[in-house]
């Protein structure tokens, strides 16, 4: 792959990034937003990378139009639960408060888990401790907000960056949370 950045929404991304010492590929990408008296209103551009090891999970899928893939959710179930590396970039494109953010991940997250049933003491608990760790955050305009799966692990890790502050990061040692972000980010973008 090129070392050209790919441009979502005016956003460079760039086609690789390192997780580990292993180079994940930039895999899908897309934006969040939402229309208001026919304005749209566009919050973030999101990348997801993903370990190149991914295709021998998808093979049920090969062939696939992009059209047929972009709904079909088992097959993005497949890449949620394949045990790959996976990224997701999340770069800030209209300013939002750190806690905003934060209490709508949580409201995501928590009726997801609820959803399936997993939503008990620990998984509060961990999900707290990430609002608090986006409570006193301010996203300006090319923030970047990094979740990182590895696949050896249950534990996921957000890092915060932003211009003229040191990057900032938590480490989510409970699966179900860790995991269940993946899939909130899917729902939102529809990848």
């Amino acid at each position: 792959m090129g070392t050209e950045m790919v441009m979502v929404d005016e956003i460079p991304f760039p086609p690789q990034v390192n997780l580990d010492n292993k180079l994940l590929s930039l895999m899908g990408h897309g934006i969040t937003d939402v229309e208001i008296h026919f304005l749209q209103i566009k919050y973030t551009a999101i990348g997801v990378y993903l370990d190149p090891e991914i295709v021998s999970h998808l093979q049920k899928w090969k062939g696939k139009t992009p059209v047929d893939l972009a709904q079909d959710d088992d097959f993005f179930e497949a890449i949620i639960n394949a045990p790959v590396d996976k990224v997701l970039r999340v770069v800030v494109i209209k300013e939002i408060k750190g806690s905003q953010y934060g209490v709508q991940l949580e409201n995501s997250v928590r009726d997801l888990l609820a959803e399936v049933d997993k939503y008990e003491e620990e998984e509060e608990a961990a999900l707290e401790k990430v609002v608090d760790f986006f409570q006193s955050k301010y996203f300006k305009k090319s923030s970047v907000i990094t979740f990182s799966f590895p696949a050896n692990t249950a534990t996921a890790k957000i890092v915060f960056a932003t211009e003229g502050k040191e990057d900032s990061s938590i480490e989510v040692e409970n699966a179900n949370v860790g995991g269940i972000t993946t899939r909130k980010m899917h729902i939102d973008n529809g990848y």
